[in-house]
């Protein structure tokens, strides 16, 4: 008897036990209401780019030699046409012998030459040779008088880096392209400069650009280019100035996409029409939205109130103690807040259920 006894209380703890545990366990979950709400709604691309100048130039050098001097700071303000570097030759030896021994050489021909013409001359005036003897010789001489003067003058250019001729002064300075703001110094005093030619790129020397004129250049994914369109007004938001926005409309959209990892991506360019009072520098980071269209005093509700059915979207709200579903046709969308074309009204209350615990 008092086996059954204790197999009793047992088995009434034990229902005891499991009571309170499904009971905590399946406790009804708690559900809010939401309302539909008037407002605008933006449908946007977003592309992540940088912050540079329409135009950069790298200045390079088409004379060889060492940096003697440079005339300007990073950040300053040239002009087209102001001196940025000195440049002092440099010639190898054997540059050097080699220039000289042509120059001395010309010499000696043309002075051969002249005393040639000058014998001619005499045979001339005594009507001994003909005029187009005379030409001839005459032809000669100019010709060697010309490359001798082509020879010195590049022995001088070589030798002191500067010389005058035809009333110009031709030395080894590098002056600005463009009028700017110096971006970046490649080289300094002291440093060696490989010229610009046919067969090599040459020393880039440093970069200049017109800070007046800046463009957002970034990437947008393959969803979203083909909504996007040329003149499209974009807002530009920077890392580095977090309370700027930047208004700008879209200048291009490459044809050809690229690679980045798994994602196909499309280069474009939003021009910056006004930098509504911020300092923009060229390499800031920043994000573009395109806004590709708008609806104006839309019905929305939530996005993540949408429930997927058959490929149809519903949503649930409150019929009595219960809920029912209800299908609904939507329009655009910015992420979190959808438009609803029909099937709820502004005020209409939307269920909206907890998220399911992870277990």
């Amino acid at each position: 008897m008092k086996k059954w006894i204790i197999r009793g209380l047992a088995l009434v703890l034990l229902a005891v036990f499991f009571y309170f545990l499904f009971a905590c366990g399946h406790k009804k979950a708690e559900i809010k209401l939401v309302a539909a709400s008037r407002g605008d709604i933006q449908e946007k691309a977003l592309a992540v780019g940088t912050i540079e100048p329409e135009k950069e130039i790298k200045v390079k050098s088409t004379i060889p030699g060492i940096v003697s001097e440079v005339l300007f700071k990073v950040g300053d303000f040239v002009r087209a046409g102001a001196p940025l570097f000195k440049i002092s030759p440099n010639p190898t030896p054997l540059e050097y012998v080699e220039a000289r021994r042509a120059m001395e050489l010309a010499e000696v021909t043309m002075r051969k030459i002249k005393g040639d013409w000058t014998r001619q001359l005499e045979l001339y005036q005594g009507n001994l040779i003909s005029k187009a003897e005379m030409e001839a010789i005459e032809g000669a001489y100019r010709e060697a008088e010309l490359r001798f003067r082509t020879s010195s003058e590049r022995f001088e250019l070589l030798e002191k880096g500067r010389i005058r001729m035809a009333n110009r002064d031709i030395d080894s300075l590098v002056n600005s392209p463009i009028g700017g703001i110096v971006l970046s110094q490649g080289v300094f005093q002291g440093d060696p400069v490989v010229p610009l030619t046919n067969y090599q790129p040459g020393t880039e020397l440093c970069s200049l650009a017109d800070m007046g004129s800046l463009l957002f250049k970034g990437t947008v994914d393959e969803i979203d280019v083909g909504k996007i369109a040329d003149g499209m007004p974009a807002e530009i938001q920077i890392g580095a100035l977090p309370d700027a926005k930047i208004p700008g409309r879209v200048d291009r959209i490459f044809p050809k996409a690229k690679k980045e990892g798994n994602a196909t991506l499309f280069d474009i360019w939003v021009l910056i029409s006004d930098s509504a009072g911020a300092t923009l520098r060229a390499g800031f980071s920043a994000t573009a939205s395109i806004r590709i269209r708008e609806s104006r005093g839309a019905v929305l509700i939530p996005e993540r109130l949408i429930l997927f059915e058959d490929g149809k979207k519903f949503v649930e709200v409150p019929d009595g103690e219960k809920t029912r579903k209800v299908e609904l046709r939507t329009g655009l969308s910015d992420g979190l807040n959808i438009e609803v074309l029909d099937g709820l009204k502004e005020g209409d209350q939307v269920v909206e259920r907890p998220p399911r615990e992870i277990k």
